[in-house]
């Protein structure tokens, strides 16, 4: 008998979401007697709800602090988000579940697990439910629900947290962050020695959405080393259009990319990337064998992350422009053996079976629910009320 995989993430908060989801989708589709479901939670809602997800963009690129009040109060009424979404969603929801009959339901995003459970627990719908936590360190108390039958933590920190937030230890599997296959390093980048008098090729991010003061560190990189630097606005389109304008006077120098499918290969060229603080975009960063600067983080969700990375020498953190100059000059000295230091603490640290050890917890997760006549119409009064 075939299983059903229900899969609940976003396309429009970050790209993080999306990206792990498709580190398991493609786990998940090498198996035959499995479908895959996957459905952006934010459309479940409506046009209300959907204009929240698309609102993530604009809000963290140009108003951090606003988005810094919203993390923190919605992280204080956790209760409150669970009850406007079960509300917003609840009769798509229940059509889908008609529709679909999954057997197991996974959710990347923390503002559809309490009221997702919310809904199966007043249905009476007694279908499993695993949580997948997309972040670090600081974690939403949305992520941590005790009625999910598994929640899945990419680190120890992500766990201590739920454990903080009541969760039973024996409900929590930490399995690594989740990357797609396309950017782990092959012999291609793997622990190649950098030595410290060649050209250095500079990867500049800020996750999917183009944050972040990229214009000043291109000028600082290329005003003090022999570089090419390449750029990669994601999808803040006026972004690239002014830094194409500002940085023109390098020529040939810099490269400047709207939002790119490529961005392992950009990777792999590339001996450092500078990024802030996006867990997915660090993670592919550390499995592409990249050392990783940190210039920032997005307050809330990612405030830890920096010091998650320096700790484990995966990279250093440099939020002040005006120090790009000594951090590269020390990754560079003695042969750049700072630099190649922290290429051979990836390599250790980065886990390449992640998305396989959660699809394989998914799968092996026994639903004994039924779809029986009586249930289905449980769903359809409330689906048509």
């Amino acid at each position: 008998m075939r299983k059903k995989i229900l899969i609940i993430s976003s396309e429009n908060t970050g790209h993080g979401h999306k990206s792990i989801t498709e580190s398991l989708c493609e786990k998940i589709i090498l198996d035959t007697n499995v479908d895959i479901h996957v459905v952006d939670g934010f459309s479940l809602g409506g046009r209300l709800l959907s204009t929240i997800g698309n609102s993530y963009g604009p809000i963290t690129r140009s108003a951090e602090k606003l988005w810094e009040i919203i993390w923190k109060l919605t992280a204080i009424k956790a209760s409150l988000v669970n009850t406007y979404i079960e509300a917003a969603i609840q009769k798509n929801f229940l059509q889908l579940i008609k529709d679909i009959e999954p057997d197991v339901i996974v959710s990347v995003h923390p503002n559809f697990n309490g009221s997702i459970l919310n809904i199966l627990e007043k249905e009476r719908l007694d279908i499993p439910f695993l949580t997948l936590i997309a972040d670090l360190v600081n974690i939403y108390p949305l992520w941590a629900d005790k009625r999910a039958n598994c929640i899945i933590s990419p680190t120890s920190e992500a766990r201590d947290k739920c454990l903080e937030y009541g969760i039973p230890k024996e409900k929590i599997v930490i399995s690594g962050f989740p990357v797609r296959s396309r950017f782990f390093a092959s012999n291609r980048n793997l622990l190649e020695v950098k030595e410290s008098h060649s050209p250095l090729t500079c990867l500049i991010m800020s996750g999917g959405e183009g944050s972040g003061n990229m214009k000043t560190i291109a000028e600082n990189l290329l005003n003090n080393f022999d570089c090419r630097v390449k750029i990669v606005a994601g999808r803040n389109a006026k972004l690239k259009a002014n830094l194409e304008e500002s940085l023109r006077q390098y020529e040939d120098k810099v490269e400047i990319y709207g939002f790119t499918k490529d961005i392992q290969d950009l990777m792999f060229d590339s001996d450092i990337a500078f990024t802030r603080g996006s867990p997915n975009v660090m993670f592919e960063a550390i499995a592409s064998n990249t050392p990783l600067i940190i210039t920032g983080a997005l307050p809330g969700q990612e405030e830890d992350n920096p010091a998650f990375v320096e700790k484990r020498n995966l990279g250093v953190i440099c939020k002040d422009t005006d120090h790009i100059k000594q951090v590269i000059g020390e990754l560079l000295e003695n042969d750049a053996q700072k630099l190649n230091n922290i290429k051979q603490s990836q390599q250790a640290f980065i886990n390449r079976e992640a998305a396989e050890d959660i699809v394989r917890i998914i799968l092996q997760t026994r639903s004994s629910y039924q779809y029986s006549e009586s249930i289905s119409q449980i769903s359809a009064s409330t689906i048509h009320s």
